[in-house]
């Protein structure tokens, strides 16, 4: 059946395909901010630069701002701490707080340790690296494993959610790390950078084809990403501008700080085309387990 002959019910009792409207542009832009900055932090980490890791850990002011503004009732927000044994989101929330404070701590020894009188190469400053780049990776993942919980929207509930927020979350922060690297470390990320890009052109390879042979509810969001006018963001800005052209910049015309910096802008557009749209077709599993729809 085409997009255009299923019915969606919206707010109405018909029985259809129900849009889910709870996370939109906010958490999008939340968890947007979340991935890009522990990206950064983590690439930066690995490279040893420290201007990466300030710059890392600033758009974690934008995951909190997000996320309260989405709150119906903001200062209870700290409640969503309380179920780390049930919930994504609380074991999220911990694992983001550490990494805030783990990162802050790693800043200033490495920023200050002379005067603290602690080294660069101490054993506290490898345990504070150890600690923030594994709280780090939880906050480039669990957004991912949060989505995948839900059973009621199909497209979400898979694997390839969390891999999407790790891949995403690594190649944005190798292509902003680009534009502070330099010699040796910027070859390298380049090369990496592309790898990580066609590893992300498969991943959605990968939705595309367990959404298309899936479910009602996770092939009708697939068709809405394909045949509506959200196809021109998929297409055009998360796979083409998003992955492809910048990928075949670090394949044949790395090197050159205009075309990193090219790269840089093209990959983070096409990451928040991919956050915001995944909101958008979110659609719930039809109410009753036969398709309403078929036509003898």
């Amino acid at each position: 059946m085409a997009i255009v002959d299923k019915v969606f019910s919206g707010d109405t009792l018909r029985v259809g395909y129900r849009f889910q409207r709870h996370w939109d542009n906010s958490m999008a832009y939340a968890f947007f901010c979340a991935e890009l900055g522990a990206g950064l932090f983590f690439v930066s980490l690995l490279m040893g630069s420290v201007t990466g890791m300030i710059i890392g850990l600033l758009p974690m002011l934008g995951k909190m701002y997000f996320h309260l503004a989405h709150m119906g009732v903001p200062m209870r927000s700290w409640r969503a701490m309380l179920r780390p044994d049930r919930s994504w989101i609380s074991r999220g929330l911990l694992g983001l707080s550490a990494f805030t404070g783990f990162g802050l701590l790693l800043l200033g020894c490495l920023l200050f340790g002379d005067q603290l009188g602690v080294a660069a190469d101490s054993g506290i400053v490898a345990v504070l690296k150890v600690l923030a780049g594994a709280f780090c990776i939880v906050t480039m993942t669990y957004q991912g494993f949060a989505m995948s919980h839900s059973s009621a929207i199909a497209i979400w509930n898979s694997a390839i959610m969390p891999l999407s927020s790790f891949l995403y979350s690594l190649a944005v922060g190798s292509s902003l790390a680009l534009l502070i690297m330099s010699g040796a470390q910027a070859a390298a990320l380049s090369e990496n950078l592309a790898m990580l890009l066609l590893s992300l052109f498969i991943m959605q390879l990968m939705f595309l084809h367990a959404g298309w042979h899936g479910s009602p509810g996770a092939r009708t969001s697939v068709e809405l990403l394909l045949q509506t006018l959200y196809t021109k963001w998929y297409v055009g800005t998360t796979l083409v501008v998003g992955i492809v052209l910048p990928g075949l910049m670090m394949a044949f015309a790395a090197g050159k700080p205009l075309v990193a910096t090219l790269a840089a802008m093209m990959v983070v557009a096409g990451f928040m085309s991919w956050r915001i749209l995944i909101f958008k077709v979110g659609v719930y599993e039809p109410i009753m387990s036969m398709n309403p729809f078929h036509k003898a």
